[in-house]
């Protein structure tokens, strides 16, 4: 007599068993009533979601599983629960060198054998202090420099530790390869590629965009860092000094700056508007003359439209390809500053004027915090607001409201970064309360939210391995089946840099 085994029928002409995924081919509706009780027990919830019970769902239902709210998608239910489920390390010997710009780049370095390619953090501090880290082995003849080792803050395990062996790698500093800018950096960005689906990680950036806030004394400053040559991590040579080169200085105070894949073009956000700033010639062009602050910025992919995030709330689409031969080409209008309280759709009688090209117009309640472009359906874009308030846009729709919405930030006055991950399935983001958290993009649904850090986590970036590959439109998912462990490796090949002034951390 055949005995039952989960997950497999047995087939009496042929035999032997089978494994159950979906409905049987050629079976009767009848038949399959034994495979359908296991939908009544499986109910898969967040807080108790296992591998185990995930596997068993698909392997009887396909990848059209159950649970508490309904039918949902294998793949997604998976990458959910990975990422409510991060590793986070902290490495200690960074403090205050990452608190207000963070980038990681993948560039060619010379060394005693030859060019390697190796990755860097390129750090931005409040203090002003520009700082080039390098992440993995110290070599002996690098024996001179300080490492920074990781320690597991999240999850916080007692007694065994194992379970974390694999520890991202570390990281060496050198004061040799530190440089004090004239005022706080306020942005560091990589060039990017011109296709969307271009891999980033093959070492060959040539520039990246470095802006500075201004001072009493100085105003605000754009330079390029040249990357073209391999690095050579010489404490001897002035590595730094020779490989920065000052676009052009501002008599005003820039809080923000943004680049895409044409190098002889960026685009900076000032308290006096939002401007395009040639960098072989460092002439401006202003295409957004306004009387609020510019605090955030986000050049979508095409490099066609510039959106611009305003301290009194609004959120302007400025389009560049309109011809700018002077002033009296641009057009005057005028935008609702809203009150505290205030929402879309409740204008008040005060205006604010601005002077630009072609604009589509978004007013919020507060403060503009951050933006971010989508790059796979660049139609949507993710705005936070110095209320706490994340939301998701569509261009044309902007008027009717939000798309989708993320509940939990706490922010009232500071300036926080939003960060995607590359597949553009997940969004996260510090907050005043010093917690992380991180929601899903496509529903809304809050995945991660703890405390690791003493300190904000201003800034984020996210690392990504070239082979990964892109979702299709928002949460979108591609047909190919993919096995268990092929999807662990996915998730543990995508990690995040966070930073705040009491140091750096590593998410996985």
């Amino acid at each position: 007599m055949p005995q039952d085994l989960p997950g497999f029928y047995y087939d009496v002409e042929k035999n032997r068993y089978f494994p159950i995924k979906g409905p049987i081919p050629g079976s009767a509706r009848a038949s399959s009533s034994a495979a359908s009780k296991p939908s009544k027990v499986i109910k898969l919830c967040r807080k108790n979601l296992r591998t185990p019970k995930l596997l068993q769902a698909r392997e009887l239902f396909g990848n059209l599983i159950s649970s508490n709210k309904g039918k949902c998608n294998f793949k997604e239910e998976f990458r959910k629960k990975q990422v409510s489920h991060p590793k986070v390390w902290k490495y200690f010997g960074t403090e205050k060198i990452g608190d207000s710009a963070l980038e990681r780049i993948h560039v060619d370095m010379q060394m005693q054998e030859g060019q390697i390619k190796t990755e860097v953090l390129l750090t931005g501090g409040i203090n002003g202090s520009l700082s080039f880290s390098k992440v993995g082995k110290v070599r002996p003849e690098f024996d001179h420099a300080v490492q920074c080792v990781p320690d597991c803050v999240w999850p916080i395990i007692k007694g065994d530790q194992t379970e974390f062996s694999g520890a991202p790698e570390h990281i060496r500093r050198d004061i040799g390869f530190s440089f004090l800018m004239s005022s706080n950096i306020s942005c560091i960005k990589a060039f990017r590629k011109n296709s969307p689906f271009a891999q980033e990680d093959d070492g060959s950036i040539q520039h990246a965009l470095i802006s500075t806030l201004g001072s009493e004394t100085y105003g605000g400053s754009l330079c390029l860092l040249n990357l073209s040559e391999p690095l050579d991590f010489n404490p001897a040579a002035l590595f730094m000094r020779r490989r920065i080169r000052e676009i052009a200085n501002f008599d005003c105070t820039i809080w923000t700056a943004d680049c895409g894949s044409n190098e002889n073009r960026v685009v900076i956000g000032t308290n006096m508007g939002a401007a395009l700033v040639d960098t072989e010639t460092g002439m401006a062009s202003w295409v957004l003359h306004s009387k609020s602050d510019v605090l955030a910025q986000q050049l979508v992919h095409s490099g066609n439209v510039v959106l611009c995030g305003l301290r009194n709330g609004a959120i302007v689409t400025v389009d560049v390809r309109e011809k700018r031969d002077g002033s009296a080409r641009l057009v005057r209008h005028s935008i609702p500053q809203l009150p505290l309280g205030k929402t879309v759709g409740k204008p008040s009688k005060r205006f604010k004027d601005f002077t630009l090209s072609s604009v589509y117009n978004l007013c919020l309640s507060v403060s503009i915090s951050s933006l971010v472009s989508l790059v796979y359906d660049d139609q949507y874009f993710l705005a936070s607001s110095m209320d706490g308030s994340v939301k998701l846009y569509d261009h044309r729709l902007c008027q009717r409201g939000a798309v989708q919405s993320y509940e939990g930030l706490v922010n009232s006055h500071t300036r926080i970064q939003l960060g995607v991950d590359p597949l553009e399935r997940f969004v996260m983001s510090g907050g005043e309360d010093c917690y992380l958290r991180l929601w899903s993009i496509k529903s809304g649904e809050l995945l991660f939210q703890e405390k690791f850090s003493d300190t904000v986590l201003s800034t984020v970036c996210w690392q990504r391995r070239a082979e990964l590959k892109p979702s299709i439109g928002i949460g979108g998912e591609q047909n190919e089946a993919k096995s268990i462990k092929e999807y662990k490796d996915e998730s543990s090949s995508i990690g995040a840099w966070l930073g705040s002034q009491g140091g750096l951390f590593y998410m996985q």
